[in-house]
Parts: structure tokens; sequence; C-alpha cells
């Protein structure tokens, strides 16, 4: 079976659409215990479209987005990282036919390795985030 995804693909080889909720500017709260309370997301990583006329781009759980660090630590303010979103809540639809929404936005930082900058993460984890991103698997508490 040929491979799913561009070369230009991050994480896993293919992914169910989910809603986007997250847009560019958005500002975000932190879910792990890195030492960044607040991020505003300046880009999208893997989109492969180049976009289209005024069209802001979007991310859903799972994605990987860039943010810049808001409120935190004083050592992480205005540090540029990337993160994976794990709640939104906006409803996106399950392959199943459900439709999930939580009660807040939510992302965690990673290194440049791929790997959670904190070692726990609070509140629950979208199961499409945990599929896609094993790492992020590992520390989520709760599965939703």
């Amino acid at each position: 079976m040929a491979k799913r995804g561009g070369k230009r693909q991050v994480g896993a080889g293919y992914r169910f659409h989910v809603t986007p909720g997250l847009f560019l500017n958005s500002e975000v709260p932190v879910a792990d215990n890195s030492g960044a309370k607040l991020v505003k997301v300046i880009g999208l990583v893997g989109h492969i479209a180049k976009g289209t006329h005024r069209r802001v781009k979007g991310a859903g759980v799972g994605d990987m987005v860039v943010v810049v660090v808001k409120e935190g630590k004083p050592e992480l303010r205005r540090q540029v990282f990337r993160a994976i979103v794990v709640r939104q809540r906006r409803p996106f639809r399950r392959p199943d036919g459900t439709w999930v929404a939580f009660e807040d936005n939510a992302v965690v930082l990673i290194t440049p390795e791929g790997d959670p900058k904190g070692t726990e993460i609070r509140g629950p984890v979208a199961m499409e985030a945990t599929l896609r991103w094993p790492s992020i698997a590992n520390l989520a508490s709760i599965v939703v």
C-alpha cells in the first residue's frame, strides 16, 4: 500500500480530518508543567498548501503549531517553540460519528526532537493527539 501524505508531512503518515479550532494569533493556555502559562500561535507546521486568499490557516487536535510564550517563567518568555494541540473547544467529529468538544483549548510544548518539555500533562488529552504523538500519550493521565 502506498504511503499516505506528502514529503512535508509531520507526525503520522496520515490522519483523519479534524475541524480546526485554533488559528494564527490565538492565545492558548499550556497544559504541561514546562513553566509556560500562555502562548500565542504564530505558525502551523506541516501544511502543504500555500493557502487561499484571505483564509486564515487553522490547526486542530493533534496538529503541530509554532508558538511564542506570552506568560510564564522569565527565561521562557518571548521564546519560540513548537507545540502540539491536545484540546480544542470547537466540536470535531470522529470517524465513528461521535462529536467531541472540550471546555478549553490547550497545547503541550515540545523540544526540537519531538519530546514534551514538561513531565506531566494537566487535564484530558484528545485521543487523536495521543495516536499521532506517542510521547504525549505516555504523559497523559486522561485520554478522551
